[in-house]
């Protein structure tokens, strides 16, 4: 009985572990959302880009993941408990180089996070944005600062 009790206990806590871990992190995971394509519809103002995810990118909506990236300073930045991040440097990101709308994403962090120009890392819960086109595409909640990234790439 003491040795089904700890196999029993074992097996709990490392589910318990496991299941902290994030789905898919980093490269893989700005890699995943690449694979995303419009269709054109219309609003009051005229043609409006809708994103239509794949279905690897469908099957992450709503799981723990990790991203690395830069934090990219906006109009109204810095609430740091809001920000954006992208998957390149400031010089080439969507806002302000080559980089498309997939290389950028929302984040609300639970904690207020330090501005800094080194890539980071931030666990939290991705929501995809289908419609609103005041909004980024990719939104991370439930942001958690995880650290430098030294080695994303």
């Amino acid at each position: 009985m003491k040795r089904f009790l700890t196999i029993l206990l074992v097996t709990v806590v490392s589910a318990g572990l496991n299941a902290q871990e994030p789905k898919i992190s980093g490269a893989k995971l700005w890699k995943t959302l690449t694979e995303v394509t419009y269709e054109i519809s219309k609003d009051e103002y005229g043609d409006v880009y809708l994103p239509v995810f794949s279905k690897e990118i469908q099957a992450v909506e709503g799981q723990e993941v990790e991203v690395d990236g830069y934090i990219i300073p906006f109009e109204g930045m810095f609430k740091p408990t809001q920000l954006i991040i992208s998957s390149l440097p400031i010089s080439e990101c969507f806002f302000c180089g080559s980089g498309g709308p997939e290389t950028v994403m929302e984040v609300t962090m639970k904690e207020q996070i330090k501005y800094t120009t080194k890539r980071i890392r931030i666990r939290g819960k991705l929501a995809l944005n289908k419609k609103d086109p005041d909004k980024l595409m990719y939104i991370l909640k439930d942001g958690v600062f995880a650290g430098l990234a030294y080695d994303s790439y």
